[in-house]
């Protein structure tokens, strides 16, 4: 996530999902009736997202898996339905977190953008301001105390990355040209760096439990401007030829 309020692109985020491979979904696009306005890949399993965007307003939001204690299984509601709640409503208020398990969601408008937090005993907002912002499932910059799978892993990347987009001019995501052109120097970072998916400081990653194979399943790039969107979506990681605009307004 970068915000820089003087860009004509106040707020970029790049979106990494991380799930089994055989839990099925669908690309981006307009799922949810009750819903029309809004644009993101759909989880078939729960039916919500993990990252939603309203292009005419616009608003995104994005979620990620928390660490602690999950919700009890009775009355537990998904967390691919929070997305869509910010992205609809630009609001989060009210929500009974009680009945979520553990996450981190990003919400982003052009006015404003924070982090909402819930380690399953208490949340917190964070409100991001101008600059790169890295959120993991142990928290913004790796910050959560919490115990959890992967930890030095999630360092390892974050001691990778970080640097590398700091580094990477910032892009301006104009409407209407190829995505390698719109993202420029982000591109091969969020495409992996040429990084083994074995590597613990990997961005794309794979693993094998068994007979099922968990790993990166999609990568988004999302830039917010006064008047429009640009989205572009890869479901096949790491392929520089995959990517597609979903919207380029």
């Amino acid at each position: 996530m970068s915000v820089d309020p003087a860009s004509e692109y106040p707020v970029l985020l790049a979106g990494v999902r991380d799930e089994f491979h055989d839990r099925p979904w669908i690309p981006p696009g307009r799922h949810w009736p009750e819903h029309p306005e809004l644009i993101g890949g759909q989880d078939l399993l729960a039916s919500g997202t993990w990252l939603a965007v309203d292009p005419a307003v616009p608003r995104a939001a994005c979620v990620l898996n928390g660490r602690g204690p999950l919700a009890p299984e009775s009355g537990r509601l998904s967390r691919g339905e929070l997305p869509l709640r910010f992205a609809a409503t630009g609001t989060v208020d009210a929500l009974e977190f009680a009945r979520y398990d553990p996450f981190h969601l990003i919400c982003a408008t052009l006015e404003a953008v924070f982090l909402l937090s819930w380690n399953g005993e208490e949340h917190q907002r964070q409100e991001l301001g101008a600059g790169l912002h890295v959120v993991v499932n142990s928290g913004l910059e790796g910050s959560d105390p919490t115990e959890g799978p992967g930890t030095e892993a999630m360092q390892a990347r974050l001691d990778f990355f970080r640097p590398r987009l700091l580094a990477a001019p910032r892009p301006e995501p104009a409407p209407k040209v190829p995505t390698e052109q719109a993202w420029g120097p982000w591109l091969p970072l969020v495409d992996g760096d040429g990084l083994d998916p074995a590597d613990d400081r990997a961005l794309l990653v794979r693993r094998e439990f068994g007979e099922r194979t968990w790993g990166t399943t999609s990568v988004t790039l999302v830039g917010l401007r006064a008047g429009g969107v640009r989205y572009d979506f890869s479901g096949q990681p790491g392929d520089a030829a995959a990517w597609v605009g979903v919207v380029e307004d």
